[in-house]
């Protein structure tokens, strides 16, 4: 009788809900997990705080190398935040110097390449591509034999005039409202905020056209600038890998919430919906 009780109450027991993102997250094994090189992490030292922004120099070689050049100049150091746009973008920019003799050459156009290597598809449609999903832990679409970066919640761009230019690195921004998609393919993309953007995504905004700051008293300065190879006992950071069994959890469990809180999952979810999560390095670990 005991033993048809007990059947009776596990039977009656609510089955264990699925975990959520946030528990893949925080359960993700050490092999779910890459080491963001210190060589492509930019720390930036301003009175709102330190911004780390991971470099891609996988799909932007040249312009990386341009920023590389410029922090290792210290041509940041003494920049400034010079716009904040509601819902668009942080823009920061190099301090000021003359101009040279002789211009340097446009940089190639980094907008795109051709499609390569591997890719982990989202699983869903896009709007802005035939295909999105993500390669080596970043964001990318992928159409009519082309791939590129796309526009995420703080993702870093490189500002530019009107084509042909490409920019030198010396302009840079962060994506800070709702993904502006249409930017893609027209301006090289080159990392992503890891750790800090609140202090910037949390400044005034600019009065003037485009989010512009109209007195450069309202900047915000950039007192150093460095890459993390340059640092003693820089933060190190993880980005976990796109090609694991669990960041493909990680995205159905953000396509289909099951949490207690919601009603009815989505099943779906866009791309920029679905940041690859990123992960400060404790000596715990």
């Amino acid at each position: 009788m005991r033993y048809l009780a007990l059947i009776a109450l596990i039977a009656a027991a609510p089955a264990a809900a699925p975990p959520g993102a946030a528990d893949i997250v925080r359960d993700a094994p050490a092999a779910a997990w890459r080491a963001v090189a210190p060589e492509s992490l930019m720390l930036i030292d301003s009175p709102r705080g330190t911004v780390a922004i991971e470099l891609a120099p996988d799909f932007a070689p040249a312009h990386v190398a341009a920023i590389r050049a410029l922090v290792r100049a210290g041509r940041f150091d003494g920049g400034a935040v010079v716009r904040v746009q509601d819902n668009y973008v942080v823009q920061f920019a190099a301090k000021e110097v003359p101009p040279p003799a002789t211009p340097p050459a446009e940089l190639p156009a980094e907008y795109e390449a051709p499609v390569a290597g591997q890719f982990t598809p989202l699983g869903y449609r896009d709007a802005y591509a035939s295909a999105a999903g993500y390669k080596r832990g970043w964001p990318v679409a992928r159409d009519k034999g082309r791939e590129w970066l796309v526009h995420c919640y703080a993702m870093i761009g490189v500002g530019r005039e009107a084509p042909p230019s490409t920019g030198d690195g010396s302009e840079l921004y962060a994506v800070s409202g709702h993904a502006p998609r249409h930017l893609d393919r027209n301006i090289t993309l080159v990392g992503r905020v890891v750790e800090g953007f609140a202090g910037w995504t949390s400044l005034p905004r600019g009065t003037e056209a485009l989010g512009f700051y109209k007195d450069p008293s309202q900047r915000t300065p950039l007192t150093r600038v460095r890459l993390a190879a340059d640092v003693p006992d820089a933060p190190r950071f993880e980005v976990m890998d796109t090609a694991s069994p669990t960041f493909r959890a990680y995205v159905e469990a953000r396509a289909n919430r099951r949490e207690s809180f919601f009603l009815r999952p989505a099943g779906g979810v866009d791309l920029c919906n679905a940041p690859v999560p990123v992960r400060r390095v404790t000596s715990a670990r």
